[in-house]
């Protein structure tokens, strides 16, 4: 962003400078070329005058010697021209009454007129310079004199003005480049902060605030807005994950009274009762751990994990074999696929509780005689943990929602569950820097991936 503010603020001041620069330019190649016509009307004016007291195709005179020492001085080529266009006198190199610029001169002068400037001489520009005077005598114009003037004296004093006009503007435009860089910097300093902080927030830690001290007064109220905002929402998450915890767990007690009461009702039922009693007691079942997973997410969104270097191997083998009861019930073989220790940086309870969430969810979901394949492996910078199962999957509609608190799959509603597993796994990876991620695997059923940092030695 500063790089685009940057070039936008020098693009204006070199346009800027170039809509001064060109008319200041232009105005010098003229201020030169005014001078030089102007000096060169002078001359040229004084050698006719010269010439009118001596008489047109007289023998050389006081004239001739001067335009000599003109050209020798100047270099500037002259002649004098009769009306029939013909030179009586003339200086070396004059380059002739057809050539040039001189036939259009000598229109001028014999219509009674000085030359005047009709173009601009550029520096690129070796056309001499040619001026005409009318010669006249009792009112009459009898000839005319023409000096032929070389340029590149002018041309070369235009280049050197053009020359120190440009360094003068490429000064202004590297003074101008070093304060937009000052001037980008301060503005966007709290855009900066600001960002940062706003990705550090997307992570989950909301105790994070931009510094406001610098900046414009708008970014400065900006800032302050934003802090108020993050401390509101901040509080608002504390004060529902405080509910959910109070809620899940003063909840308890009652439907602790209410599961009591329904085996003491249960004892004075008539026969024939027991399948809803049993109905019953599964709902009551069902609804304790809803109450458990909901306080153990609020636990686990309130933070506070501390992050260790740990054997992810060993302790995923110590999880696995703690379900291995449970596979064992279902007939389900649980592959474990890791070599040696593998070394990650996370909180060891955090990372164990989301791996229970995980293998929970495998096998429940996966069919009877199947197989649940567990691996540990480094992968790039990370540690990941892969939970594959066999089961029947989920179609892509449904994979994007996989995680949701409280979703689950219509097609698994009479599987027990409250839909919070995987959201406590994620919360709780989250908290110490991890990430959880749901794919469909290769065949059928689904890869679960949690990932933590890895840590080399």
């Amino acid at each position: 962003m500063r790089a685009r503010l940057i070039l936008i603020l020098n693009t204006l001041v070199v346009c800027s400078l170039l809509a001064l620069g060109v008319p200041l330019a232009t105005s010098i190649v003229r201020q030169h070329q005014e001078s030089l016509f102007q000096d060169r009307l002078d001359d040229t004016t004084r050698f006719a005058a010269l010439v009118v007291v001596a008489p047109l195709g007289a023998s050389s005179s006081d004239i001739g010697a001067e335009l000599t020492r003109y050209h020798e001085v100047y270099g500037t080529s002259a002649a004098v021209v009769d009306r029939q266009r013909l030179a009586w006198i003339s200086t070396p190199r004059y380059p002739g009454n057809e050539t040039g610029d001189v036939p259009a001169a000598l229109r001028q002068a014999f219509a009674g007129r000085h030359s005047a400037e009709t173009r601009t001489i550029w520096p690129w520009d070796d056309r001499p310079l040619v001026v005409a005077a009318p010669v006249r005598r009792n009112g009459d114009v009898v000839g005319a004199v023409v000096t032929v003037s070389p340029t590149g004296r002018m041309r070369a004093a235009v280049t050197r003005d053009w020359a120190l006009l440009a360094a003068v503007e490429a000064v202004a435009v590297l003074l101008f480049l070093a304060l937009a860089h000052l001037l980008a910097t301060w503005v966007l300093r709290p855009v900066r902060a600001l960002d940062a902080v706003t990705h550090t927030i997307a992570t989950g830690r909301l105790d994070v605030r931009v510094p406001g001290a610098t900046g414009p007064p708008e970014l400065r109220r900006l800032t302050t807005s934003f802090n108020e905002m993050v401390q509101k929402v901040e509080a608002a998450m504390e004060r529902q994950r405080a509910f959910a915890a109070d809620a899940s767990h003063q909840l308890r007690n009652p439907l602790s009274a209410v599961m009591l009461r329904l085996e003491g009702l249960a004892l004075s039922l008539p026969p024939g009762s027991e399948e809803e009693m049993r109905d019953l007691r599964q709902e009551a079942q069902r609804l304790t751990r809803v109450l458990d997973d909901l306080l153990e997410l609020a636990l686990a969104e309130e933070g506070g994990a501390t992050v260790e270097t740990i054997d992810v191997a060993v302790l995923v083998d110590e999880r696995v074999t703690a379900w291995q009861v449970v596979a064992d019930q279902r007939a389900i073989d649980v592959r474990r696929s890791w070599e040696g220790p593998v070394l990650g940086a996370a909180d060891p309870t955090g990372v164990g509780s989301a791996f229970d969430a995980v293998i929970d969810n495998a096998l429940k979901f996966s069919p009877e005689g199947s197989a649940v394949t567990v691996e540990v492996a480094e992968s790039g910078h990370d540690v990941e943990i892969r939970v594959t199962d066999e089961g029947s999957g989920l179609p892509p509609e449904e994979l994007a929602r996989i995680g949701d608190r409280f979703w689950r799959s219509p097609g698994h509603q009479n599987v027990d569950g409250s839909g919070l597993g995987l959201s406590v796994a994620r919360t709780l990876l989250e908290a110490s820097g991890g990430r959880l991620e749901i794919a469909a695997a290769e065949g059928a059923g689904l890869r679960v991936t949690m990932a933590v940092s890895a840590v080399r030695v």
